[in-house]
């Protein structure tokens, strides 16, 4: 499915599923990857959590419920250690054609949209 989506002129994918970021990054011209503090993201993350459990949000898929255990939380705060140091190899080994922004807390990321 995201190979089919790749192929239109013009789109969007987000997430950190590993099985298909080959398929995001080979077809991208820009790469965001946004790095921010764990302890950051562990907060969001609860709070989402909290005030939209078992709900769908808009941004979700249809049926994809909010839903947050320890399994998930551990998974954010391992992350730093477990994943990011392979993606970042990653976007290292890019074709220098593409742009890539790493982004390292919401003040930048607040920056680049204002500047985008």
């Amino acid at each position: 499915m995201q190979e089919e989506l790749c192929q239109k002129d013009e789109w969007i994918l987000d997430g950190n599923y590993g099985g298909t970021l080959d398929v995001r990054l080979k077809h991208s011209d820009t790469i965001i990857f946004l790095d921010i503090n764990r302890f950051t993201c562990l907060a969001r993350a609860t709070w989402r959590s909290i005030t939209s459990y078992g709900k769908t949000r808009s941004d979700m898929a249809e049926g994809c419920k909010e839903q947050f255990d320890l399994g998930f939380a551990k998974w954010i705060l391992d992350y730093p250690a477990s994943r990011k140091p392979g993606i970042l190899k990653l976007l290292d080994e890019l074709p220098a054609e593409k742009n890539v922004y790493i982004l390292h807390s919401p003040a930048e990321v607040k920056a680049f949209l204002a500047n985008h």
